[in-house]
């Protein structure tokens, strides 16, 4: 069944596929911002991000979620760092997560899918000993 939904950018109304929820126009769009800076920091490396948003006329927002997507990184170390890990609030270069966090959720996350996988294991024991014919009455014989 089609997921329609309205785009959170423009509005419009489109069939929803997977990813960010905007529709394939603002999804265009996007791609061609991201290439114009992508071109921009080419041409003038360690430019600043309001630098960037002001000659490109492109949000800080959007430049900012250029980084979360790991799309962009900042290299310089001066000025201010833009980005701070989600979880501990350390400066990032690029992404959600500073090195250590990523390194605690990856272990996390491989902790439960294990304690997932047994739990799944266990209740598939216990349905197959459920499934399992049995006689109602045993003293039945057979006529012959």
């Amino acid at each position: 069944m089609p997921d329609v939904r309205n785009c959170r950018r423009c509005g419009r109304i489109y069939n929803y596929l997977g990813g960010a929820p905007i529709c394939p126009v603002c999804r265009e769009q996007d791609e061609a911002d991201f290439k114009r800076v992508k071109e921009y920091l080419y041409k003038n490396p360690g430019a600043s991000m309001s630098e960037v948003s002001t000659m490109l006329e492109i949000s800080i927002e959007r430049i900012k979620g250029y980084l979360k997507e790991g799309r962009l990184e900042i290299i310089n170390d001066e000025g201010n760092m833009v980005l701070e890990c989600e979880t501990c609030g350390k400066a990032i270069r690029t992404g959600r997560f500073c090195d250590e966090c990523a390194k605690g959720l990856a272990k996390d996350l491989q902790f439960t899918a294990t304690q997932m996988r047994t739990d799944v294991e266990k209740n598939d024991t216990r349905k197959k000993s459920a499934v399992e014919m049995r006689y109602l009455n045993k003293d039945i014989k057979k006529k012959t």
